[in-house]
């Protein structure tokens, strides 16, 4: 799979710590997912902002639960792509850097690290420290991001089709296969 994101529409750059992304990389079996602390580094932006360029038939969804958000990874090889909701007019995408094919330092460099936002710090599988004022200013670009684009009549998103429906009909894993992804996951 190939693809593009425009570094300029992004929204903002986070780390979570929640179960559900832990329980995500776990279903994947991708090591490298999670920071050390038991992190997903995401980078909020307009789906309108990301292109696959390859390989777009690999393109996979499932959901932890039946109203929870889509998680989309690459069926060919595990990797995580995106987080999405399940209303394509959230004009939001949460990308997972670990899809992208460079170093950590190149991944920096592209989208940064002054502001990140610490999600769920509480969660975290060791101590972090959570980013109140990040958290807040995040909050407010990301916001800023949803009335631009909605303003800009955005309306494309890699994750969806034409008519609003997810591009792949998600998976949702049973409360068993969650418990169980959640207890490894920890």
């Amino acid at each position: 799979m190939a693809g593009e994101m425009e570094a300029g529409r992004a929204y903002v750059r986070a780390t979570c710590y929640c179960k559900d992304c832990r329980a995500f990389a776990r279903f994947l079996g991708q090591p490298g997912v999670l920071d050390a602390s038991g992190g997903t580094d995401i980078v909020a932006m307009a789906p309108a902002a990301v292109r696959f360029t390859a390989g777009s038939e690999h393109i996979a969804c499932m959901s932890l639960s039946p109203k929870g958000l889509l998680r989309w990874y690459a069926s060919c090889c595990g990797t995580p792509l995106a987080n999405t909701a399940r209303d394509p007019k959230m004009l939001y995408v949460g990308m997972v850097t670990a899809c992208v094919d460079a170093a950590p330092q190149a991944v920096d460099a592209e989208f940064g690290t002054r502001g990140r936002v610490v999600l769920y710090a509480g969660s975290a599988t060791a101590p972090v420290r959570g980013t109140p004022l990040a958290f807040v200013t995040g909050g407010v670009r990301i916001v800023a991001g949803l009335i631009g684009a909605r303003l800009r009549r955005e309306r494309t998103s890699p994750f969806f089709d034409g008519s609003g429906r997810p591009l792949r009909e998600p998976d949702v894993i049973s409360r068993e296969q969650r418990a169980a992804l959640e207890r490894e996951a920890d």
